[in-house]
């Protein structure tokens, strides 16, 4: 259901006499990033992509071309008019007759003469229809590519919460045993550290330090997060910084946990960890 931002499009539309040729890249960006390179024939058609390619995405830096083309039709025909042509010709003839020695208009003049010459070639207003229409179907082929890359780095961040799940579901049993070797070891040390020690004291003391290494809050918070990761690759719509957030708060649990356990394969496990978080949180920035 996600969509990635990175995505390619390429459209083209043969109208006769000349070919439209439009073009759509998109990378990641933390926002809606438009750029256009329009031809200055079709520049006023600006607006109009604009206005589409914004209803259809959310994020990416997008890079739309549009160039003009020569069509393969038959080459354009090219007619002169006649009704200019015959009020030239009076005209020249009215003033020639008052002025004998005047030369007469060349034929280069004539047909540089504005208006001269009429051809069938297309304006914008009636190319700007199939440059809409081409917008779309570019949009569609564009949306279909970020889905399906999306779809890809939506399976690569669910092998590693898989993987998260597996660590999570290793260090919660391990963590009761930790807590009590650790209690025997730290009441060994205080023993022999101070004899005269109350033994309820030294029970106080155990107990406190046993919360402080207790991370069975850290990993109900790490399930529930892998839980919303998964959720969130689900559902439709942006997902891309919903994310990134939930990638910032399994970092941080990671963190507590190498931190507060005192047992090394329970910090190895929470290494493994940050490192599944940064290669998903690598993936997320490419997702919309």
């Amino acid at each position: 259901m996600v969509q990635s931002m990175t995505g390619f499009a390429v459209q083209t539309r043969d109208l006769g006499s000349v070919s439209l040729h439009l073009e759509l890249r998109s990378v990641n960006s933390r926002y809606l990033d438009l750029g256009f390179r329009i031809v200055d024939d079709l520049r006023a058609a600006e607006p109009a992509i604009r206005e589409r390619i914004s209803a259809r995405l959310g994020r990416g830096k997008v890079e739309c071309r549009l160039n003009l083309q020569a069509g393969h039709a038959a080459p354009r025909s090219m007619a002169l008019n006649g009704a200019l042509l015959d009020q030239l010709a009076a005209a020249q003839d009215g003033l020639r007759a008052r002025f004998p020695d005047a030369a007469p208009l060349s034929v280069n003049e004539l047909l540089r003469w504005p208006g001269m010459l009429a051809d069938d070639s297309l304006g914008f207003d009636e190319m700007l229809p199939a440059i809409v229409e081409l917008t779309n179907t570019a949009l569609d082929e564009l949306v279909a590519t970020r889905q399906r890359e999306g779809d890809k780095l939506a399976d690569m961040i669910r092998e590693r919460v898989a993987r998260m799940r597996e660590l999570v579901a290793q260090a919660a049993p391990r963590m009761p045993a930790v807590v009590l070797e650790y209690q025997e070891r730290l009441t060994a040390k205080l023993r022999d550290a101070v004899a005269s020690l109350d033994e309820d004291r030294v029970r106080q003391e155990v107990a406190l330090y046993a919360q402080r290494i207790d991370v069975d809050e850290e990993l109900t918070r790490l399930s529930t997060h892998l839980d919303e990761v998964e959720r969130i690759l689900k559902s439709a719509g942006a997902a891309g910084k919903r994310l990134d957030f939930l990638m910032q708060e399994l970092n941080r649990e990671a963190n507590t946990l190498a931190s507060k356990s005192p047992a090394t394969d329970i910090t190895a496990i929470a290494m493994e960890m940050k490192v599944l978080i940064e290669q998903m949180r690598e993936q997320v920035q490419n997702l919309e």
